[in-house]
């Protein structure tokens, strides 16, 4: 059996603030934010197949993520539900993409997240291995299965 990963890198901007923080970030700011996901499978071996000698075809894995994963983070504002209700009106008022979430909005946090959106996607035979998101340029968390099973 051999097992293949592939890893595809993707990039969006976000905002957030972290309730209750005691530094910089319990202000609104945002990021440039990069996130690497990387899949594991077997290779198809069906020759008459349009995907065979794939694990997951990298244009599939680009809208999966895509479709579950960044049309809900890109450009969005990431914020406790719990945060001042007095903000949360002003900003749904003047329109601006909120995603409220029930966790603090770290980037631990949010690996946890994207994986939660990416799970119930994934074709089967492919598992997740592991996710990246890169904060800063040099600042990140991971997120790997194996460290979970």
């Amino acid at each position: 059996m051999n097992r293949i990963r592939l890893t595809r890198r993707f990039t969006f901007e976000a905002a957030h603030a972290l309730t209750h923080y005691d530094g910089l970030c319990r202000h609104i700011h945002g990021h440039s934010y990069k996130l690497e996901v990387t899949v594991i499978g077997i290779p198809l071996t069906h020759s008459e197949h349009p995907k065979d000698g794939m694990v997951l075809d990298f244009g599939d894995l680009k809208n999966l993520v895509h479709t579950h994963v960044l049309q809900p983070l890109d450009h969005a504002l990431l914020l406790r539900e719990d945060s001042s209700a007095a903000l949360l009106t002003v900003l749904q008022q003047e329109g601006h993409k909120l995603l409220l979430t029930r966790f603090q909005p770290t980037c631990e946090n949010m690996l946890l997240y994207i994986k939660d959106q990416l799970l119930p996607h994934l074709p089967e035979p492919v598992d997740l291995h592991s996710l990246k998101l890169w904060e800063t340029e040099n600042a990140f968390a991971e997120w790997y299965a194996a460290d979970n099973a």
